[in-house]
This record gives structure tokens, sequence and C-alpha cells, in this order.
């Protein structure tokens, strides 16, 4: 099903945020000061490509014996320089793209995808891509550790 919904994704729009996100991460790599932000990039854009199956979850749920109040720090400065340049206008796809996709009934799960990752767009830095499984196996050990 995961893979159906995929290819309905990328048929109904998700070609052109996938190149939108593919786009952020070239700019990225271009202007040199950008360079923390790229693996943010391309982790997002793994995620517009293939959004089901995959979630976006916080280095701290994933590792949280490596928390860092340091580069928790610098990575809030980059998710704001972030907001500011690349963000508004990708979450904007994002949501345009959701709207057009729930227009009609089949595109109605692939628009709600698109929806989510609109909020991550915002605000992406500190985030991977991980399958949906490997995410809830590191929400549980770390709901175990904190009871």
């Amino acid at each position: 099903m995961r893979t159906v919904l995929n290819i309905l994704n990328f048929v109904l729009g998700g070609v052109f945020t996938t190149l939108s996100w593919l786009f952020a991460t070239l700019v990225s790599i271009v202007l040199i000061f950008t360079l923390p932000l790229t693996r943010s990039c391309w982790e997002i854009t793994k995620l517009s490509l293939l959004p089901f199956g995959n979630e976006a979850v916080h280095v701290d749920v994933l590792r949280p014996d490596s928390k860092s109040h340091v580069l928790n720090a610098g990575g809030t400065f980059l998710n704001i320089f972030w907001l500011v340049f690349f963000g508004w206008w990708l979450c904007l796809m994002h949501i345009s793209a959701g709207i057009i996709q729930c227009l009609t009934i089949i595109g109605i799960p692939v628009g709600i995808a698109n929806f989510k990752i609109a909020a991550i767009a915002l605000w992406p830095v500190g985030r991977r891509v991980v399958s949906v499984e490997e995410a809830q196996a590191a929400r549980e050990a770390n709901a175990r550790r904190r009871y």
C-alpha cells in the first residue's frame, strides 16, 4: 500500500515538491555559509519523494544519549535562518500542493502527507528521515527510559 501511495504522491505533484527540495539542497551547497543546512535539505527531500513509510524524527528522539544544549542552540539559530530564506516558500509549496491534491478524493491521503511535510519545512534542522517502524521503536525506547 505504501508503494501505491508513494507513486500516487509522485504523480499528483510530489515531483514538483521534491524538485523544489532538491533546488534548496543545491542552493545550500552553493552558498558556503548554508552548508550546515544541506543535511536537513537532503533528509526532507527523501521525505518529500517517499512520504509514506518514512517519518521525520528529531535527532534527540533517535539518540537521546547525545543531547547537547550547544548543538540545540545552534540548530535553533539555523532553523531561524532557514525559515527566513528557504522555509516559507517550501512550506507554501507543500500547502498549495496539498490543497490541490485534496480537491480529488483519491489525492486526500497524499494531500495530508504534504500538510505534514509543510510543518516540517518550516523547522527542519535536527530531523532525520527514518522508517515508521524505526521511529516507533525510538519513541517506545524513550518512553521506557523516562518511566
